[in-house]
């Protein structure tokens, strides 16, 4: 009997995180992806909690599925609820094993190599047991689809079904090399850069304006142009240090170039970017809740680093 109890109780726990999965993915066949399961199964197990429940958590319709305002209250309650039995489980289980497993986690090619690659031999010191999948890519991959635990992105803060934890401000400098400063026209004001050819990055937005501001003026955008137009941000880095033009690129790439005067920040007193003036570096993952310890504990690391 009390081998029974002990299966149903885990039974009811699984299938209550199945509940706020699909109130936090927003639909079965999203809740199912993540879940590598039928989205029919998903369906049945939301069903049969609202039977013993005797309430209906979810609206559905043909097109959409939404929270009830009884769904709402409950999930109010039940979301902090998964989340301290999962965080006493991993406290419970650290006492006698370390975190393990494999933890895939993808970023821009440049973050990756600039951001993430130097701190990989102080991770594996830490977590031997945790194996590192890192997926340097520009485009933005999908976490579902790719079975991906955790993205890093750059941009003003993000929207949409993923929980965001910002691990570090990011800026934007205009720099080019002392070479071509020296041999090539003024550049005393962004509005110069109308005359230059600019080493521009393939991004669209990137590609025709930029944006600078100063304490006390209003923004100003300057329409640039030139005929390097490069996808990757170590390239476009490459090509500045190389004398070929002014290019607009994140402060954490080109900062040790600054200091060691291979590139110089043309704009010192100007904030610059080409999107929002306020951005920064995500870290991305699908849920807050039922998070693996090996996923929390690389979380914490990348903060802790990269803050």
């Amino acid at each position: 009997m009390r081998d029974c109890r002990a299966k149903n109780a885990r039974t009811d726990i699984e299938a209550l995180k199945i509940v706020a999965l699909v109130a936090q993915q927003g639909s079965f066949a999203a809740a199912a992806r993540v879940l590598s399961v039928d989205p029919s199964s998903v369906s049945r197990t939301v069903a049969s909690v609202e039977a013993a429940l005797g309430l209906r958590l979810f609206q559905r319709s043909t097109r959409s599925l939404s929270v009830t305002e009884e769904g709402e209250v409950y999930l109010s309650r039940l979301v902090p609820l998964l989340e301290g039995l999962e965080h006493a489980q991993d406290d419970a289980r650290a006492v006698s094993r370390h975190p393990a497993g494999t933890v895939r986690i993808t970023t821009s090619v440049a973050f990756a190599h600039t951001c993430v690659v130097p701190h990989l031999a102080d991770f594996t010191s830490r977590y031997p047991d945790i194996s590192l999948e890192i997926l340097p890519s520009d485009a933005n991959l999908d976490l579902a689809a790719n079975s991906i635990d955790l993205a890093i992105r750059l941009a003003p803060e993000p929207t949409g079904d993923l929980i965001s934890a910002k691990l570090m401000n990011t800026r934007y400098r205009v720099v080019a090399s002392p070479e071509y400063l020296a041999e090539s026209a003024p550049l005393s004001m962004p509005t110069d850069l109308q005359s230059h050819n600019c080493l521009r990055s393939a991004m669209p937005e990137f590609r025709t304006r930029w944006r600078f501001r100063t304490m006390n003026d209003d923004p100003t955008e300057v329409l640039v142009s030139g005929n390097l137009i490069i996808v990757n941000a170590l390239s476009l880095r490459r090509a500045a240090l190389d004398g070929l033009g002014p290019a607009l690129l994140a402060d954490w790439l080109v900062k040790g170039d600054i200091a060691d005067r291979t590139l110089v920040d043309v704009f010192p007193d100007h904030d610059c970017t080409a999107t929002e003036f306020d951005t920064a570096a995500w870290i991305l993952y699908p849920s807050r809740s039922f998070l693996p310890r090996k996923v929390r504990v690389t979380i914490d690391f990348l903060r802790q680093v990269l803050d």
